[in-house]
């Protein structure tokens, strides 16, 4: 007997919907993570599940706010303030995931995922920030924080939400309110826009492939190694490539015996985005500063410099600029001595060319020879990655008494990963840290530190702790021989391991108050850490001969302590010339738009007579810091921090004990765990008793 239409209709609808339940009880991120510590379940996570997922985590924050909004009674700090930190949870859980993969991880897949939810995040983020009847809430319980009985903490979270509303156009009318939003939704498609593009350029586009083995003349073993390795990878056995990546064209900048081909690699590296191809990235970043320009203008400040700098420690972008002229100043009087030396020593082996920016890197090591007798490769043998993280942990171990244990089986989201739980010294559980070691195909360039879950406390009052995750792009061990650093490359794990401890140590009861502070104090909790680096007690604890196992010899420790100021000059020129160029950009105004990216960067540097043998360390059209990584016109805040690290890092020095625990415990308490609940100077003024002092800083750059 045939069944009838009407049953069958029934049937495959219930089917369907069967299938979807499932999906969705199939989906992680829809259900408490079965692992260790809590830890995302990275081999369960499938690229289907984000879409749904993100969706999912908006429709359920947007009912959230409509809770808060909804309500009968007036604002309080629990019905109000309390209600909207904890909503979002589910879209914060998968955001948190996918922004962190789409940089370890990325291909076409996550790209397409990210252009079709991108809108709708800064839609829906628009959407809430917008909310006049939630703005109008906050705005309540802020004009009126005097007269309540508030705690430090919940008063300094009323004034964070309140300012973020504000910054965020709650004070606009309707239509500069819509002007505002088209304007977020510009910026989110050409940061995804400009991030392709720039992660394109630096790892498929350009390789400098040799396959004369005379091409190689000057280059260490273990850079040719390394080169062979990766030619290998690329399907061109018995051959040696070279990338874009720092660990393949620095090594090769600073050995190789082949002008042309140093010149040929460096081009590769500071052309990327100025090529006027498919992936030239001038236009794009234009557009990018005219719209900043344009918000910043709808919300009250004659320029995005300004815009930015008010919110940050520095307080306007004139106290930005002082700042850095005062450091210019020195550093480029010290860079055009430092040409002058390594002019010499390219006249004296009767070179007979006037030095380029591709020939700094070559000269400044037989500088560095000639000078200090040090030459990088005597240091690399010693300086294996093991090694410098074992002794970083044995620095925090030392200061905060916290142990790192390895977590067996940890989910991973690459095998590249190590996973770690941070236990406290009583034993209790403080959080996971992950490591995230070596380049790969699809995988942004740099170092940087993310968590895949924040510290916070939940709606009981229970802290959840963080899971930490730093990512490098360290040179790649061989078949014979581990992974080996060099010194930036030690530093650099030992300032992003400085921001973990950040990520770990946060102790705040609200989103805006654990953790949360200026973008110009971000780099003090990293940058500190690079001064324990460099101590002979700590060198000779890490830095051991990856084959014999014997600790750095004293002799070699004096040699890098004395070579401490080496290409002091250049490293400062390059990254103020950089920090200016930054402010630049976003010092337009909307009636003045920059619209030829290469001229108006070849004016500025020219205005401040940088010398054409140094490059701003990025130029503009691959400068992801400012164009596609939160630091438009904040770039400046490593060096401003570094006056921070360098006087807090004094203060250890002065109680002649770098490993004075009571210290350590007054700088985690001020300056890591609490600083989101103060003002980051008042914080830093707890720790050290004053405000800090330039000259530790002048002092470690050589430039007093």
């Amino acid at each position: 007997m045939r069944t009838p239409t009407y049953i069958i209709m029934a049937v495959l609808l219930l089917g369907s919907v069967s299938c979807a339940d499932k999906k969705q009880t199939e989906n992680p991120f829809f259900s408490e993570y079965k692992t260790p510590f809590g830890i995302p379940p990275f081999e369960q996570i499938k690229e289907e599940h984000y879409i749904p997922a993100f969706e999912r985590g908006m429709e359920e924050q947007v009912k959230e706010i409509e809770v808060i909004v909804n309500q009968t009674d007036e604002p309080t700090f629990d019905n109000t303030i309390v209600k909207y930190n904890f909503s979002g949870e589910l879209l914060s859980k998968v955001n948190l995931v996918f922004s962190n993969l789409i940089g370890a991880i990325n291909n076409e897949n996550y790209q397409a995922i990210a252009r079709e939810i991108k809108p709708k995040l800064t839609a829906h983020k628009d959407n809430i920030l917008l909310n006049p009847k939630l703005f109008s809430r906050i705005k309540f319980l802020y004009d009126n924080r005097s007269q309540n009985d508030y705690n430090d903490e919940q008063l300094r979270v009323i004034e964070k939400y309140y300012n973020d509303f504000v910054r965020s156009g709650a004070n606009l009318n309707a239509e500069e309110q819509e002007q505002l939003r088209e304007l977020n939704k510009q910026m989110s498609l050409l940061v995804l826009q400009f991030n392709e593009r720039i992660l394109a350029e630096t790892n498929d586009n350009f390789r400098l492939i040799i396959d004369n083995e005379d091409d190689l003349a000057g280059l260490p073993q273990f850079v040719i190694d390394g080169a062979a390795e990766t030619a290998k990878e690329l399907g061109m056995e018995g051959k040696w490539a070279f990338t874009l990546q720092k660990p393949s064209w620095i090594p090769f900048l600073q050995y190789s015996e082949k002008r042309d081909l140093r010149e040929k690699l460096y081009r590769g590296w500071f052309m990327r985005g100025d090529n006027d191809n498919e992936f030239d990235t001038k236009e794009i970043i234009t557009q990018i500063a005219q719209v900043q320009t344009q918000r910043a203008k709808l919300l009250g400040f004659s320029n995005y410099a300004e815009f930015v700098t008010s919110n940050n420690m520095a307080e306007n972008q004139k106290n930005v600029d002082d700042f850095l002229q005062k450091i210019w100043t020195p550093a480029l009087k010290k860079a055009k001595q430092e040409l002058t030396e390594l002019q010499a020593i390219a006249d004296k082996e009767n070179a007979s060319y006037k030095l380029e920016s591709w020939d700094w890197w070559y000269y400044a090591e037989k500088l560095r020879k000639e000078k200090y007798g040090l030459d990088e490769t005597e240091l690399k043998p010693y300086l294996s990655l093991t090694n410098v993280r074992d002794g970083m942990f044995w620095v925090a171990e030392k200061l905060y008494g916290i142990k790192f244990k390895q977590i067996e089986n940890a989910p991973k989201y690459h095998s590249d990963n190590d996973a770690y739980e941070v236990i406290e010294a009583d034993g209790s559980h403080l959080g996971v840290l992950y490591l995230d070691y070596h380049p790969r195909s699809g995988k942004d360039g740099g170092a940087w530190c993310t968590s895949f879950r924040d510290a916070h406390y939940d709606i009981n009052g229970n802290r959840v702790p963080a899971i930490a995750s730093v990512v490098c792009n360290f040179t790649k061990p061989t078949t014979d021989m581990p992974s080996l650093l060099t010194w930036d490359e030690t530093e650099t794990l030992f300032h992003e391991f400085g921001h973990a401890l950040h990520v770990l140590f946060s102790d705040g009861h609200y989103k805006r108050t654990s953790g949360d502070v200026p973008l110009d104090y971000v780099e003090l909790p990293s940058q500190i850490m690079e001064n324990w680096a460099g101590e002979p007690e700590v060198i000779k604890q890490y830095a051991k001969h990856y084959q014999t196992g014997e600790a750095m010899p004293d002799e070699l420790i004096e040699k890098l302590a004395n070579s401490s100021h080496f290409n002091q000059g250049f490293a400062t020129v390059e990254y103020v010339a950089a920090s200016i160029l930054d402010q630049r950009w976003f010092s337009q105004t909307v009636d003045n738009p920059i619209t030829d990216a290469r001229l108006f960067e070849k004016t500025e540097m020219e205005k401040i007579g940088l010398i054409k043998e140094i490059l701003p360390r990025y130029r503009s059209t691959y400068y992801s810091h400012i164009f596609g990584g939160g630091y438009s016109a904040g770039y400046y805040v490593y060096l401003w921090a570094e006056v921070l690290d360098s006087d807090a890092f004094a203060a250890f020095k002065e109680s002649g004990d770098i490993f004075n625990q009571d210290l350590a415990a007054k700088f985690r308490k001020h300056c890591l765990s609490e600083v989101g609940t103060y003002p980051a100077m008042e914080q830093y003024k707890k720790f050290r008793g004053q405000e800090p002092s330039e000259k530790p800083l002048l002092q470690k750059r050589g430039l007093n």
